[in-house]
């Protein structure tokens, strides 16, 4: 598919996704409750964390060699075996400090976890596989498929009175069936890795991990913070908030996916006018939705959040905010992205350390002095920071 069409399906994809989330969220708000929603999201926030330790940026690896075209079932295989290995040890170190794992979250939860992370580095072997083949517009569609598959069953084990135990087994549920189909369109095959493929792997992914623990920096290090310094209402509310956000997010994402394995391609057939015109374009398309988006969302961010319940409307300011960082973000994404296509991925390595770092510590920092808006301040100047080094 051409890139323009490949990305119109991405979008409308990940926008699929993001309003049946939305609407399974709602219904979660109105049923269970803001307590419920931030013992959901610690859980979540866990298991990424954790999936980042069993991935190591190996997925990421994966769909760049893939996509150079060159043995690309033994570079999937070596994958499939690295992050096997790695899952297994996740898993056992969660076993050993399931009190702590607990304590943290407020409920039991090792094993749920557990359960959790195998399922998301299953589907993220079977995402790399896709999209290093140029097939992003199938992984595309598979995003709105999970989601309304997870909201379905978790509405429908809510409804037997399961509450959050019914939540994450439908994530997990959900997750699990979907990667089973997406395996169906895999084109790519196991084959004998040799010694060369596997540390061609670690080449791209000892700099590539960090831009999967940048994303998740960004996407997750307010949650996790404020699951130790503020209360699960909180949490919650805070949660919802960045739900909504979700939805500024998905164009710039679905250009992000798209490219990568074109401009990838591009760089290993050494065509630089191609290379040059594909990142002007994702720039400039990137703000179409994001630009927009804020201004509506500060408008409308108290009357959005109302229809969740009258307790979440505290989370407006936020709103605002976190829209912002997101604008930031998508640009400073599109410009990492082109590093890593290029076998750049020490440029971006530098970046995201920068960015990793200067968002922990200005979150901690502003949410100990200000309260949880400090979150979303944090993420703010942290994303502006990040756009800076990525330009430069």
């Amino acid at each position: 598919m051409r890139i323009g069409q490949t990305s119109i399906v991405v979008f409308f994809s990940l926008l699929a996704s993001s309003v049946l989330g939305f609407a399974a969220t709602l219904y979660f708000a109105r049923v269970l409750g803001a307590e419920v929603l931030g013992f959901y999201s610690l859980i979540l926030v866990v298991t990424q964390w954790l999936k980042l330790g069993g991935d190591i940026g190996v997925a990421s690896s994966m769909t760049k060699r893939i996509s150079e075209d060159d043995r690309p079932g033994a570079y999937f295989t070596a994958g499939v075996m690295t992050i096997g290995v790695l899952a297994i040890g996740c898993s056992g170190i969660v076993f050993l400090f399931r009190s702590a794992v607990n304590s943290y979250v407020g409920v039991d939860a090792a094993l749920f976890v557990i359960l959790l992370v195998f399922v998301g580095l299953f589907s993220s072997l079977v995402n790399a596989g896709l999209n290093g083949s140029q097939l992003v517009h199938v992984t595309g569609l598979l995003g709105p498929a999970r989601t309304g598959l997870r909201s379905l069953v978790q509405i429908l084990l809510v409804l037997r009175g399961y509450g959050l135990t019914g939540m994450i087994l439908g994530h997990a549920i959900s997750g699990l069936l979907i990667g089973v189909v997406g395996s169906f369109f895999l084109p790519v095959g196991l084959k004998r890795p040799r010694f060369e493929d596997f540390r061609s792997l670690f080449d791209f992914a000892k700099f590539s991990w960090l831009g999967s623990l940048q994303t998740r920096s960004f996407n997750d290090v307010d949650v996790l913070v404020l699951g130790a310094l503020v209360s699960p209402a909180l949490v919650g509310v805070y949660s919802v908030v960045w739900n909504l956000t979700s939805f500024i997010g998905t164009f710039g994402s679905s250009i992000r996916k798209t490219t990568f394995p074109e401009l990838s391609r591009a760089d290993a057939d050494e065509k630089r006018e191609l290379l040059s015109t594909v990142i002007t374009d994702s720039l400039a398309y990137n703000g179409l939705i994001a630009i927009p988006g804020l201004f509506g969302g500060i408008l409308v961010a108290d009357r959005l959040l109302l229809i969740y319940g009258e307790k979440f409307t505290e989370g407006a300011t936020v709103l605002g905010l976190l829209i912002l960082a997101m604008l930031i973000y998508d640009y400073q994404n599109q410009l990492s992205n082109a590093l890593n296509a290029i076998d750049r991925p020490d440029i971006s390595f530098r970046i995201n350390l920068v960015f990793v770092l200067v968002n922990l510590v200005l979150n901690v920092g502003l949410v100990l002095l200000i309260g949880w808006v400090g979150a979303a301040i944090a993420t703010v100047l942290a994303a502006t920071v990040g756009l800076l080094l990525a330009f430069y």
